[in-house]
């Protein structure tokens, strides 16, 4: 029989070469005969049991020394292979060459376009059932290796065992191997054209063991139950711009602490507690620092190697399902942070995947962030594109998240972000402007707004690049909204000044209604605000003790009332001292001081109150919103503004005061002639204030005053915030 076999290609298949080895291994007609090869280097012998012929066990010839087996039968049949080892044990196997590929030629043409946007669905690895018997599909794209192998236990890690089919012209790899569970762990064994051999995680891996160990593991992400129709409904049949959006920022890892094993919590134990929590203080949304498979806690998950797993710090897959599922259960929505800038270079991950520069640049220049130590992808290639997007969606539609908050946008936009002289190279134009990663942000939001309207595609940049929230048809990039980083800047800027000094810095307070509708734009105190040295947000306020947290109500305040969504960073709420770090709790104990609950009782007041009341969220987007009613009190630091809807009615006023000093017979100028009345006071006593309230109603007389032919006479407190509400006589 071993005229029956191609010399060279057994060759191959030994030296582990073969980009196709189905080609040779598997069942093959030969004349009137089927010959069936089998490559086992750890196997003695190898028979094969015909499952239709009363089980009939045929022994394979041996070929060689070094594993390859070869049997004739007369019909083709199903059968398996029956292995004995040299250890004495044997073992039973469907034949994984006996199997037809899988990924079809239109799968292959779109993800080749970049436009195959559930490819996860077809790499990776995944449970199947073909021709009736069950095992799992890899596959994974690896266009310029000489060879690629699936290796785990189920095979001792023997790089010979499961060589995998190139499919043409495609650069995917693929293999059906039957008998494999749930749980195995795995890796792709690549020989590179220069014969290296590299261990990869797989990069649409759903699921990785827990750090430090790296090998991918083998799950099964279907059947979850979910229970958030309603939620998912309602989100998709809104927009969300005229809409509440309170933003939570959390970082999984140390909003709490397990006080057992290595400290993580589980994703449903969070679930309840952080929910709850949420809920009860009265945010809309969670948004949750990366949680994508990282190898390394200190980066916060902003260095993923596992792009399409949930890290398993906190859980399974479907530990995370429920999570966001019980969040939509309590009408909380979810956000990711999402990070298509950049990943690490882990010899496990993305770096050089199959021995080249696949899914970064060749050119370090444009392939590398020189300061930051990661790689950059390569947006102008199309199965990076397909990758990155689908990643997107798989997140948007196997876990329901309900938005991305892209990070780092503008370190893709420009191709000289965070390098020197040097160190970039220019587009064709002589430009610094990365036009892949223009046009991919252009195809990403449009095509996840044309299936989900009321997702959150949020951008993290940082410049003035104009249009970053637009529509892509007006040359925006699509994002439904954007970091309001000037304003940040700007107003911490303010606010930790002596409050002595701020009315030489009035601007800093103002200046953000300049280009405040330039933008869909969110308002930020995130966590990169509480740490490396830039002290919490209660340590940033100046004065003693009682000013620091007066002062930290009154910029709070005054950022509610300002235009555009919010988000907060989890601990802001408690006024912690320290900066955060992701190596402990937050310092809940806290809590068990009276400022330190008073802030929190304000912040969730504050909550609830922005909720209820329609004009300070339901036009944050344009400039019938807002009015000023006077900006330019420098001398006092001392500003007031309306906030409007379509309705007079809901009419809120905002009057801040920035200095210590009290203003008991404090004049402004009204929109409407009617009645004002106080329904919100940053200086309450039950806030930890001195009391300074206006208890009464205020009515309107005639009189010219800050622009406006209607006025009042109200108190404002020392730094302190007063909300207005006006309503007709």
């Amino acid at each position: 029989m071993k005229n029956n076999i191609n010399m060279n290609e057994l060759e191959e298949i030994i030296q582990t070469n073969h980009r196709d080895p189905h080609h040779i291994l598997g069942i093959h007609k030969k004349k009137e005969k089927y010959i069936i090869n089998a490559f086992q280097p750890h196997a003695k012998s190898i028979s094969i049991i015909l499952l239709k012929r009363q089980k009939e066990i045929i022994k394979m010839e041996r070929v060689g020394e070094a594993g390859f087996f070869t049997a004739e039968i007369d019909k083709k049949v199903r059968y398996k292979f029956l292995y004995e080892g040299y250890n004495g044990l044997s073992w039973e196997r469907f034949d994984a060459y006996s199997f037809k590929p899988v990924i079809s030629d239109l799968d292959r043409h779109l993800f080749n376009k970049g436009t195959h946007y559930e490819i996860y669905k077809k790499l990776g690895a995944h449970k199947m059932t073909i021709d009736k018997v069950e095992g799992v599909l890899f596959a994974v794209w690896a266009p310029n290796a000489k060879r690629v192998s699936v290796v785990g236990d189920f095979c001792g890690w023997d790089g010979r065992i499961f060589p995998m089919r190139a499919l043409e012209n495609s650069g995917i790899f693929e293999l059906f191997i039957p008998g494999i569970e749930c749980s195995e762990k795995y890796k792709f064994e690549i020989k590179t054209r220069e014969d290296h051999i590299l261990l990869k995680t797989d990069p649409y891996g759903n699921y990785a063991e827990l750090r430090p160990d790296t090998a991918s593991v083998v799950t099964d992400i279907t059947g979850y139950q979910w229970e958030d129709n309603d939620w998912l409904e309602e989100r998709d049949s809104s927009q969300p711009y005229n809409k509440p959006t309170l933003i939570y920022e959390v970082h999984l890892g140390s909003w709490k602490k397990s006080e057992e094993g290595n400290g993580y919590i589980n994703y449903r134990d969070l679930a309840h507690d952080l929910v709850d929590y949420v809920k009860e203080m009265g945010y809309t949304h969670i948004e949750l620092m990366p949680v994508a498979e990282h190898p390394f806690d200190g980066s916060w998950g902003y260095q993923v190697t596992g792009y399409f797993a949930p890290t398993s710090r906190f859980g399974t897959p479907q530990d995370f399902m429920y999570f966001v599922n019980y969040c939509h259960k309590n009408n909380i929505g979810v956000l990711l942070d999402w990070v298509p800038a950049h990943f690490p270079k882990d010899a496990h991950g993305l770096i050089r995947f199959d021995g080249t520069a696949l899914y970064e640049h060749e050119d370090p220049k444009q392939g590398e962030h020189p300061h930051w130590g990661t790689m950059i992808f390569n947006t102008e290639r199309n199965e990076i594109v397909n990758f990155l997007i689908a990643n997107a969606f798989y997140w948007l539609d196997e876990y329901h998240i309900d938005g991305l908050r892209v990070d780092a946008v503008a370190s893709m936009l420009y191709l000289d972000y965070g390098k020197d002289s040097g160190e970039w190279v220019p587009n064709c134009f002589g430009g610094r402007e990365n036009l892949g990663a223009v046009e991919f942000f252009k195809h990403l939001n449009s095509i996840i707004y044309q299936k989900y309207q009321g997702v959150l595609m949020v951008a993290e940049e940082s410049t003035a690049w104009a249009g970053v929230s637009r529509p892509t048809d007006t040359g925006g990039l699509g994002f439904g909204m954007k970091w309001n980083m000037g304003w940040m800047n700007d107003f911490l800027r303010y606010i930790s000044k002596e409050p002595i000094h701020r009315k030489y810095h009035h601007n800093d307070l103002t200046f953000s209604m300049v280009y405040a509708y330039t933008e869909n734009f969110i308002l930020v105190l995130s966590h990169d605000e509480v740490v490396h040295g830039k002290g919490s947000m209660i340590s940033k306020m100046p004065g003693d003790y009682w000013q620091k947290f007066a002062n930290l109500r009154a910029a709070y305040g005054f950022m509610y009332g300002h235009p555009g969504k919010k988000l907060s960073f989890m601990g802001n709420e408690i006024a912690q001292f320290d900066e955060w770090s992701e190596d402990k709790s937050l310092d809940w104990h806290l809590l068990e001081f009276e400022k330190h609950q008073q802030l929190q009782k304000y912040i969730k007041d504050l909550n609830h109150l922005y909720q209820k009341e329609r004009a300070f969220w339901y036009d944050d987007f344009s400039p019938s919103g807002f009015e000023w009613i006077n900006c330019s009190d420098w001398e006092s630091s001392i500003i007031s503004y309306a906030r409007k809807t379509d309705k007079i009615e809901d009419t809120i006023v905002i009057v801040a005061n920035f200095t210590p000093v009290p203003r008991t017979l404090h004049t402004i100028g009204v929109p409407y002639k009617g009645a004002y009345e106080e329904i919100f006071n940053s200086d309450d006593s039950i806030y930890g204030g001195s009391g300074l309230v206006n208890p009464n109603i205020m009515i309107t007389k005639d009189g010219e005053w800050d622009g406006k032919k209607q006025k009042i006479q109200l108190i404002v407190p020392p730094l302190g915030i007063v909300i207005l509400k006006y309503t007709k006589q």
